[in-house]
């Protein structure tokens, strides 16, 4: 039995760019569904199953920052941003209520393709059996990547598909520097196209919900000039 094709809702106010964006996306077998705005992009998400949401953020009434956060809230579907702003607090905003990636207008169809694909290869994937798989405990910090669970000082902590991605990766290795590219790499597919601040606000985030002080980490640390590592026997 065939598997079905990847079920993209595409949510853009304007006609021409879903006109735009769909062509490319079936042509490349894939099941596109467009929404005109916010409400109805709701509505669709909850009659149907998507394995990708592509979202506007300026759109009337409800816009893509909201709906992203009200997806967000039930699924852990991935979710790009298409943002005519150029502005890195909009972009953070988008990041920070959940969305997988963001791409700036104007963009390339190539890169459109290129971002739908990874994001589409990151969900599918699994973590292969092996050493990967064993859970990590460093300090107050217990990191399962076979049940994708987070303890942090007995807690359980609510992380997005990147944080964990991201977690898991540093702490594979631990005292190894990842450069922002590696990461954007592991966890995107690629680094192509993508603004490796990308991953700076993924970290802050993750060391908002793991560390007692952010400014002060005990497990994130910061490579000037490099990029990140993860905790090692010797700090």
């Amino acid at each position: 039995m065939a598997e079905r094709p990847h079920r993209i809702l595409l949510v853009d106010d304007e006609e021409s760019i879903r006109t735009l964006l769909s062509y490319p996306l079936r042509k490349d077998g894939y099941e596109v569904v467009t929404a005109s705005g916010g409400e109805a992009a709701i509505r669709m998400f909850g009659e149907q199953t998507f394995d990708l949401v592509v979202l506007d953020v300026m759109m009337p009434r409800l816009d893509g920052l909201e709906v992203c956060r009200r997806l967000r809230a039930r699924s852990t579907v991935p979710i790009i941003m298409l943002t005519a702003k150029t502005e890195e607090v909009d972009k953070v905003v988008g990041l920070e209520l959940g969305a997988d990636d963001y791409i700036t207008k104007p963009f390339s169809v190539r890169e459109f393709r290129s971002r739908v694909k990874a994001a589409l290869r990151r969900a599918s994937m699994t973590v292969a059996a092996g050493e990967e798989d064993a859970p990590v405990e460093v300090l107050d910090l217990r990191i399962d990547p076979a049940r994708r669970s987070i303890r942090i000082r007995g807690d359980d902590v609510a992380l997005t598909f990147v944080e964990f991605e991201l977690l898991v990766g540093l702490a594979s290795a631990p005292g190894r520097v990842w450069t922002r590219e590696q990461l954007l790499t592991r966890v995107w597919g690629d680094s192509s196209y993508r603004d490796p601040r990308t991953v700076d606000v993924h970290i802050r985030h993750l060391r908002e919900k793991l560390e007692r002080d952010p400014r002060e980490p005990e497990y994130l640390f910061t490579v000037r000039g490099v990029g990140y590592r993860f905790r090692d026997a010797d700090d």
